[in-house]
């Protein structure tokens, strides 16, 4: 099968790409090759390449920025799915694109989890255009698996397990914030989400993707520590009061990012444990 990847420099698309690369070939693109924004070639560029599957890595991610930065944000998350849409339709592809949390508001009760149809409430840049990406995919193509994570590490570049990790490497103690509940989502977990959807051809539509189970920043850092040996004390602390104790300004946060996974297992896919998943993680960085 021949699949175009966008964004392909990217950490999630880094495994996407380890995924599919036996057996099929591969157009791996980044901005300085194909510009989603810029519907007239990414037309062009499809009906030239004729793939089979179009798989979007490409987003605007910088949430806080996201807040000041402008129209670009809206052009690269929503207009620029779109414009993968609309080209493959015209070629009969199939558009992958991975989405976010926050679409929705973040402020259900955290003995309830999200589920793909709730409504939709964004209350972030970052949200409102992931949003308007979704919506303008379903307005150009009836063939589309759009795939919702969260609270995404992997292999390569920073996140939150390696920045936490340094962190309680140098320092006796942190402050971590407790009440913010979600999925941590290993990358190559997703890729493997998306590599069983796309292969057992499941009905297109929209499906969360996180990890399995619950939890907060705070319990996950603990968790990190407790696997590597990592001696720091962790203190649990609110939003609000790491917000005013760091002195920054930053978009809201959701406190609950927590998700269903039960349309994608009802399908066969297999959802591992957001702690199976870190213990993999570690292990393949060596820290475990």
């Amino acid at each position: 099968m021949k699949i175009l990847i966008t964004g392909a420099n990217g950490m999630l698309a880094k495994e996407i790409r380890e995924k599919f690369e036996q057996g099929n070939e591969l157009i791996l693109t980044d901005v300085a090759e194909l510009d989603i924004t810029n519907e007239a070639q990414v037309k062009e560029f499809v009906k030239n390449t004729k793939p089979e599957l179009i798989i979007n890595c490409a987003a605007f991610t910088a949430v806080d920025k996201a807040e000041t930065a402008g129209e670009i944000v809206e052009k690269i998350n929503a207009d620029g799915p779109g414009n993968l849409a609309k080209a493959a339709n015209e070629v009969g592809a199939t558009l992958v694109h991975i989405s976010t949390d926050y679409v929705f508001g973040g402020d259900l009760d955290v003995e309830k989890d999200y589920k793909e149809d709730d409504p939709k409430s964004p209350v972030t840049a970052y949200g409102i255009t992931k949003l308007h990406g979704e919506e303008q995919i379903k307005s150009n193509t009836d063939k589309y698996y759009i795939f919702r994570t969260a609270w995404l590490y992997g292999i390569g570049g920073n996140n939150f397990v390696k920045t936490m990790l340094k962190l309680g490497e140098d320092k006796d103690e942190l402050s971590v914030v407790s009440d913010q509940h979600g999925s941590p989502t290993y990358a190559k977990d997703l890729s493997e989400i998306v590599y069983q959807s796309v292969n057992k051809k499941i009905p297109y539509g929209v499906y969360n993707s996180t990890n399995e189970g619950y939890t907060t920043w705070y319990d996950f850092t603990k968790a990190i520590f407790e696997y590597t040996g990592t001696i720091c004390k962790v203190n649990p602390v609110t939003t609000e009061q790491y917000i005013e104790m760091m002195n920054i300004v930053q978009a809201k946060r959701p406190k609950n990012s927590q998700m269903s996974k039960e349309k994608l297992k009802s399908q066969g896919i297999n959802v591992p444990d957001w702690e199976d998943g870190l213990k993999r993680y570690l292990k393949e960085e060596g820290r475990l």
